[in-house]
């Protein structure tokens, strides 16, 4: 799936993907700890960036927890939706595969379900891209969906094709990047999930 393609089908569904997951955080528990520990743990680190942050409902979580967040998206129709519903917070277009950042200048990112739709091949490059912008002892929590064995899985995801993860396969890759593993968290679907989830909190050394 190319981003191009990416981008045109969530361009397609801004208005009705910001209703539908608005409040979907409020009925999950573990998530909302996992980014209170992920808040405490970069607070005093520097930028935050929400990476594939859509119309913005987890950069403005993020910004309750006291953290300095702004959010980068694909989709320009994604990106309007999060200036309407964010207007305190800074949002931008740009890509995964090439950040506008500066070399080591975030405290920490977030990538909250935003790289399931890279094909295999390409995350080494994507995961570079984290480590090149995460400053020394900055943090990345990144959440996906997870699967059994040793490789990734496609499906039919509701907008566009993407890949699920085992989560020590997803891991092995970042520890490629030059990412250290600090906690994992697996769980179980919730009603408005089709798989499991899996979660990876890092640290750049």
């Amino acid at each position: 799936m190319t981003e191009a393609a990416t981008r045109s089908a969530y361009d397609s569904v801004a208005v009705l993907y910001a209703d539908m997951f608005r409040d979907v955080l409020d009925d999950m528990p573990l998530d909302r700890a996992l980014l209170a520990a992920f808040a405490e743990m970069t607070r005093d680190s520097g930028p935050i960036a929400d990476l594939g942050c859509g119309p913005g409902r987890l950069t403005g979580h993020l910004a309750s927890l006291g953290l300095p967040v702004f959010g980068v998206d694909l989709s320009p129709e994604m990106i309007a939706q999060a200036r309407r519903e964010h207007p305190d917070l800074s949002f931008a277009e740009g890509t995964i595969t090439a950040l506008d950042l500066a070399d080591e200048s975030l405290g920490g990112i977030v990538a909250w379900f935003s790289t399931i739709h890279t094909p295999p091949a390409e995350l080494p490059r994507v995961f570079s891209e984290f480590h090149r912008v995460l400053a020394p002892g900055g943090h990345l929590l990144i959440a996906f969906q997870a699967c059994d064995g040793d490789t990734p899985q496609p499906f039919d995801h509701r907008v566009t094709l993407a890949y699920r993860w085992p989560l020590d396969a997803l891991s092995a890759l970042l520890r490629t990047a030059g990412l250290i593993e600090v906690a994992r968290l697996h769980r179980e679907a919730s009603e408005h999930e089709r798989f499991p989830a899996g979660h990876l909190l890092l640290r750049k050394p």
